[in-house]
C-alpha cells in the first residue's frame, strides 16, 4: 500500500479555504496549473510510500503510540507559498507549529523503526498543497493572494494513516484518490510536550 501519515483539516476549515481557492481559480493564467481536490487536502507528516503488507502492522502501533505521546494542539490555515519555482503551490499554517512538527518527527520516526526506508531526514515545512505545475510556473500573483488568507483555528486530535491510490485511467486532471485507513487520538490533556526524543515512537 502507498501510505503516509497526514492531519486532516475539518470540513469548516476546508469549505473557507475552497472559498479562497475559489478566488484563485478565476486569476489570469489558472487553467495552466492542476488543482488539487478537496476531498485530498491534508498535512502530510510522514510520507511513506509503497509499504508491505507485513509492516504496515508494525508501522500502525508504532504511530498510535507516537499520537499518544503527543499532545492536542491548536492550528489554523495561514498564507501561502511555493516549491520549485511553481511546482506546487500551498497553503500554510500557523497555530502550535512546534508540537505539529514534533508529531511529523514522531511520525517519521516510527516508519524508521518499522524498518520503512525514509531516505534523508529533512526539516519539516508544514504546508497543504493546492494546485501544482507541469513545470516552471510563475505563481507569485497566487501567493500574493494567498497571503491575506487566515482561517479560523481547530484543534488537532487525531494522526491519520492514508493510503494513496494513484490514478489509473489515464484522464488528463485525475487526481489521486486519498483513503483513510486508520486514525489514533492524540493525548487529550493539553500542556506541555513530554520529554524524551521522537526516535522512542
Amino acid at each position: 500500500m502507498r501510505l503516509f501519515a497526514a492531519v486532516l483539516p475539518p470540513e469548516d476549515a476546508v469549505r473557507e479555504l475552497a472559498r479562497a481557492v475559489d478566488a484563485l481559480r478565476r486569476l489570469p493564467g489558472a487553467d495552466g496549473l492542476r488543482w488539487t481536490g478537496r476531498p485530498g487536502w491534508h498535512f502530510t507528516l510522514a510520507f511513506y510510500g509503497e509499504v508491505g503488507e507485513e509492516t504496515v502492522a508494525d508501522l500502525s502501533a508504532r504511530l498510535e503510540r507516537a499520537a499518544r505521546r503527543t499532545p492536542c494542539f491548536p492550528l489554523a490555515l495561514r498564507g501561502g507559498g511555493q516549491f520549485g519555482r511553481g511546482r506546487a503551490l500551498w497553503t500554510g499554517a500557523e497555530g502550535d507549529l512546534p508540537t505539529l512538527r514534533l508529531l511529523a518527527e514522531r511520525a517519521e520516526a516510527a516508519a524508521r523503526k518499522a524498518g520503512v526506508p525514509m531516505g534523508e531526514h529533512r526539516r519539516y515545512k508544514a504546508h497543504l498543497t493546492v494546485a501544482r505545475g507541469r513545470e516552471a510556473v510563475d505563481v507569485r500573483p497566487y501567493v500574493d493572494a494567498l497571503d491575506g488568507f487566515h482561517g479560523r483555528s481547530w484543534t488537532v486530535d487525531a494522526l491519520v494513516l492514508v493510503r494513496s491510490n494513484l490514478p489509473r485511467s489515464g484522464v488528463p486532471g485525475e487526481q489521486p484518490r486519498y483513503e483513510p485507513v486508520a486514525r489514533w487520538p492524540l493525548r487529550q490533556a493539553l500542556g506541555s510536550l513530554e520529554d524524551g526524543p521522537a526516535e522512542d515512537s
